[in-house]
């Protein structure tokens, strides 16, 4: 690896703060082996519903944040629930504001899902991440069924899984990935 830690950038498709995805994101946070760090995005409740005609010289300061964010970093890591058999609407919009940026196209990106079902929406969003042309690492994915179940069992979960390994082995493979490509 570089000098530089490797800059993940984590997408939570759901903007409970308290969401399996949510927790999930936050312990592979806490679990990154020596070179790499991870920021969880806080910006995709704030952005504006996407509109074409606010692209461009028009895109909301908020927006240019984001996909900055994204341009930044080495590598993303999506963590979606499914609502309703599909993508949140939150987080297809924020998706939706990258579709036309330069941010996006080859960037690296592991899912880290948080529950034992939840495959179409793991299916809608590999055909929208791939149309994208992101590069989805199929060797780092993580599934870790935290989803239904209460505070202390998901804690448990996780704290298990970081420290079996499971966490960082997975951010190992994605590391690897970038890495090889770079």
């Amino acid at each position: 690896m570089s000098s530089r830690p490797l800059f993940l950038y984590a997408l939570c498709g759901s903007q409970r703060q308290a969401s399996a995805s949510r927790r999930l994101l936050e312990a592979l946070r806490l679990a990154c082996p020596e070179g790499i760090t991870i920021e969880i995005c806080d910006l995709i409740a704030g952005l504006p519903i996407f509109n074409p005609d606010d692209e461009g010289e028009r895109t909301p300061p908020v927006v240019a944040k984001f996909a900055g964010k994204i341009g930044e970093a080495d590598g993303l890591i999506v963590s979606c629930p499914e609502y309703a058999h599909g993508i949140p609407g939150g987080f297809k919009n924020a998706l939706d504001w990258l579709v036309s940026r330069d941010e996006v196209p080859f960037k690296p990106m592991m899912f880290a899902h948080a529950s034992h079902r939840g495959d179409l929406v793991l299916e809608q969003l590999a055909d929208v991440l791939q149309t994208m042309s992101l590069r989805i690492v199929s060797d780092a994915f993580l599934r870790l069924p935290t989803a239904g179940k209460g505070d202390e069992a998901q804690a448990a979960i996780l704290s298990q899984a970081r420290e079996s390994g499971l966490l960082q082995a997975s951010l190992s493979r994605f590391a690897e990935a970038i890495c090889t490509e770079a």
